[in-house]
């Protein structure tokens, strides 16, 4: 679990995903990166705004993440979205796995960071997706919060 446990501030994170999906569980996952994709991460190149993480040839990848190419690197560059390996444990892979074919989930990106080790970290979100009237009651609910919140501030 990678909620707070990093010291540094995310290199990218995905809004949209708790506004999108029920987030159920979430778990910590190393990334196989290419040096040049580290650079860019490091740099704050990357986008995880249609990014979702899935099976391929058995393993678990990294999908539709935009890492903007090094612009000082002239020879050996990577490819921008590249389907990336993510690396967990063989039990928490299948289980996960057997999550997404089962149960209908999604496997959502929420944030890239570097850990206290300085590498690069991924935390995924098992999620649900939400309805449009789901959407519609969280937004009323925060909107209801925040004028709560304004009188109590007001009051005192």
């Amino acid at each position: 679990m990678a909620d707070d446990t990093n010291s540094t501030p995310p290199v990218a994170q995905n809004r949209r995903a708790r506004r999108d999906y029920f987030i159920e569980e979430t778990l910590e996952a190393g990334i196989a990166l290419m040096g040049t994709e580290v650079k860019s991460l490091r740099g704050g190149k990357v986008s995880l705004a249609e990014a979702y993480a899935g099976p391929k040839d058995g393993d678990l990848y990294l999908l539709n993440c935009t890492i903007d190419v090094y612009p000082n690197s002239r020879h050996f560059n990577h490819e921008p979205r590249r389907p990336r390996k993510l690396l967990v444990h063989r039990r928490e892979r299948d289980r996960l796995l057997g999550a997404v074919k089962r149960e209908g989930v999604t496997l959502v990106p929420l944030k890239i960071y570097f850990n206290a080790r300085g590498r690069a970290k991924l935390q995924l979100g098992l999620a649900k997706g939400r309805k449009k009237h789901d959407k519609r009651e969280l937004e009323k609910s925060r909107d209801w919060q925040r004028q709560k919140a304004r009188v109590m501030r007001d009051r005192s």
